[in-house]
């Protein structure tokens, strides 16, 4: 097996963001890697409210993206200390574009060795991977992509298995 030094998790800030931090840094802790955290705010969001702010509505456009990335920080840096994690050994990136590309890039550019994610995203669709981020992630990572299930969707998959 090839020499696993860093390590991308890869989160949304969804209802599973924990599961999947928790299960990456039981794997970066085994390996002896470094922990890279990224988290894109989709760039259609970002669209969607300088849209509204066009058209007049009071939203605090100039802010959204400040706001969202100051938030995710501190329940990152939560995640961190519940985990045990020494803060400054674990690398937060947060950037705004197109998840998928955005992933890729920070792979090619951080020499990334495996991904850990989960299947589902913010939005918490049932369906497993159609047309997700993480399916897409899936075919094109040129790195090992680990999926994450929480107990609740493993358990749902398993009564899904023919006797």
């Amino acid at each position: 097996m090839a020499d696993i030094k860093k390590v991308l998790v890869a989160v949304a800030f969804s209802n599973y963001t924990q599961g999947i931090f928790e299960h990456a840094a039981g794997l970066v802790t085994q390996l002896g890697a470094e922990m890279v955290v990224a988290s894109i705010i989709n760039e259609r969001d970002v669209s969607a409210v300088r849209r509204v702010v066009d058209m007049g509505y009071e939203v605090d456009g100039e802010h959204y993206v400040g706001d969202i990335k100051k938030e995710r920080r501190d329940i990152l840096d939560r995640l961190i200390q519940d985990c045990g994690l020494d803060a400054a050994s674990v690398k937060a990136i947060f950037r705004v574009g197109n998840p998928v590309d955005e992933l890729l890039k920070i792979i090619d550019g951080e020499d990334i060795d495996m991904v850990v994610m989960g299947i589902k995203g913010r939005t918490d669709l049932e369906h497993v991977f159609v047309g997700s981020v993480a399916e897409k992630l899936f075919r094109r990572s040129p790195v090992t992509v680990v999926s994450y299930r929480n107990p609740a969707l493993a358990e749902r998959l398993r009564k899904r298995i023919p006797n």
